[in-house]
């Protein structure tokens, strides 16, 4: 099971990142069910990570306007185990999306400093 809070009405919770000859980093992210690709971070972050760039990838923003989005791969701590994932390297905040919490059930308890968990199904 994954837990984190809510603070000013987000749902937040940390991931682990596994970097190879460096210890793992913690980031939190914003839990975005709109957004349905794994994570999403703004380009400096990935940058200072060393994510390893994979493609290009065409989105639809929710203003209607097309971009292409560069996506690098990273692996993470997740529910107990590692798991490969897309990162979208865009915006300016770290999103966490449906594709990494599919097969999991997400209880949110919508009032400042209430229980964000995210549990296998």
């Amino acid at each position: 099971m994954t837990t984190g809070r809510v603070e000013n009405r987000h749902a937040l919770l940390s991931v682990a990142f596994a970097l190879q000859g460096r210890p793992s980093v913690s980031i939190e992210f914003v839990v975005d069910t709109g957004f349905t690709d794994a994570l999403c971070l703004p380009a400096p972050a990935v940058v200072a990570l060393g994510l390893p760039f994979q493609f290009d990838f065409p989105a639809s923003l929710a203003d209607g306007s097309q971009v292409l989005l560069p996506v690098h791969e990273a692996t993470i701590l997740w529910n107990d185990s590692e798991q490969k994932v897309h990162v979208l390297a865009t915006g300016n905040r770290p999103l966490i999306g449906t594709a990494l919490l599919d097969g999991a059930e997400l209880v949110i308890q919508f009032a400042e400093g209430g229980l964000v968990t995210v549990e296998p199904l």
